[in-house]
């Protein structure tokens, strides 16, 4: 019988609504040492108190708390062209009485599916707001969180949190990262993934949510520390090596659009070159969206284009690292009490979302979960 171990996020859920571990203990009627211990996992709550923990977070038990055990491994039959001698990822699928292992390898490792609209509607001219016709069930509507980002572990995430909870809706729309966060701030959506670094303050993130947000309070938590490099041809066949080699004749890149983390990696790269924009071939070449770079340089359109490492290993491609980013979720501090939104952040802890994040190549995911800042309503900021 497999070992099954009790684990918990109450730190991250405690320390997202800006608690402190005594702040949690007054609320629940514990003692402080109580706290630290279920958070360390040193101490299995009794289920007063996990109800009283649960009460005072506003959220449900099996939000704080879940049941762990190693996971199990099946046999399965490969495909065909499932290569040989290398780590992947798979969809498994029983066929016939036995199961069978697909690779999520380029295209097949994404999928551009058709999704049920909620309801209809017509935008009048100067009219500020729209009237929809519903055409599904309008509780569902409340269980809804909408993410902006360009990171593909999104994606994964929005699933495994899915699946975890089986009422919740994550709908995901693609934006980089500065257009994620100003989507955030005109209040269209919950959640804002971003991966810009700040040369004058040698932060992440952090700074562009400072100047972006106007009287309001955020947090952002840490989706995991992902490794953004050059994208090639697959055996390299220009021999590039560092950013100073695309300058070379008869290189050609991608560039991607103001705004996204990806670009501001290479132009900053390229500064510490000190290479301008007009020696490289392609730099106004401008594509949206990482698989975007990826088919760009799979398909010889281009010799190169920056991306992450995980992007190049789900399309065979070559990759050489130029940057660890921290890919960040921001939060407005008001949206953290709502339900499915922290439905959605609690599974960030989870042995599901945590093993997919690991696969995917090229994530760290030691800080994944974690507030690695604060910023204030009156603009100050505070880091963890």
């Amino acid at each position: 019988m497999k070992q099954e171990v009790l684990r918990n996020n109450l730190k991250q859920i405690r320390t997202r609504l800006g608690m402190n571990q005594q702040d949690l203990a007054n609320l629940a009627g514990v003692t402080r040492q109580t706290i630290s211990g279920v958070e360390s996992g040193q101490y299995a709550p009794s289920t007063t108190i996990s109800l009283r923990l649960a009460k005072a977070l506003g959220c449900q038990v099996e939000d704080l708390f879940w049941l762990e055990e190693d996971l199990p491994e099946i046999e399965a039959v490969p495909v065909q062209n499932l290569p040989v001698g290398q780590d992947l990822r798979v969809i498994l699928a029983r066929v016939g009485g036995q199961w069978v292992a697909h690779p999520l390898i380029g295209k097949d490792a994404f999928r551009t599916e058709m999704i049920p609209a909620d309801g209809a509607s017509n935008r009048l001219p100067f009219m500020d707001t729209i009237l929809v016709k519903l055409l599904d069930d309008p509780k569902k509507l409340y269980n809804t969180v909408v993410l902006a980002g360009c990171s593909p572990a999104l994606s994964l995430w929005a699933r495994a949190a899915e699946r975890w909870h089986p009422e919740l809706r994550v709908h995901l729309t693609f934006a980089n990262s500065m257009t994620a966060l100003q989507r955030l701030c005109r209040g269209e959506i919950h959640i804002a993934g971003m991966h810009l670094y700040c040369s004058e303050t040698g932060e992440h993130n952090t700074p562009f949510v400072h100047r972006s947000l106007e009287n309001k309070a955020a947090v952002l938590i840490n989706l995991g520390v992902w490794e953004e490099g050059l994208l090639v041809q697959q055996g390299n066949p220009k021999n590039l090596k560092t950013v100073a080699d695309l300058a070379q004749s008869g290189v050609t890149i991608v560039n991607r659009e103001y705004g996204s983390g990806s670009r501001e990696v290479l132009e900053r790269k390229l500064r510490e070159e000190k290479i301008t924009c007009e020696d490289i071939q392609g730099f106004d070449k401008i594509v949206n969206g990482h698989q975007e770079v990826a088919l760009a340089v799979a398909t010889g359109k281009a010799d190169a284009g920056v991306s992450s490492a995980s992007i190049a290993t789900a399309f065979g491609l070559g990759f050489i690292p130029l940057y660890k980013s921290r890919y960040d979720l921001v939060v407005l501090k008001q949206s953290l009490e709502e339900p499915p939104v922290q439905q959605l952040l609690g599974t960030l802890g989870h042995r599901q979302v945590i093993s997919q994040l690991q696969a995917l190549g090229g994530y760290d995911t030691n800080l994944t979960g974690e507030v690695v800042a604060k910023v204030e309503a009156v603009g100050n900021v505070k880091h963890n």
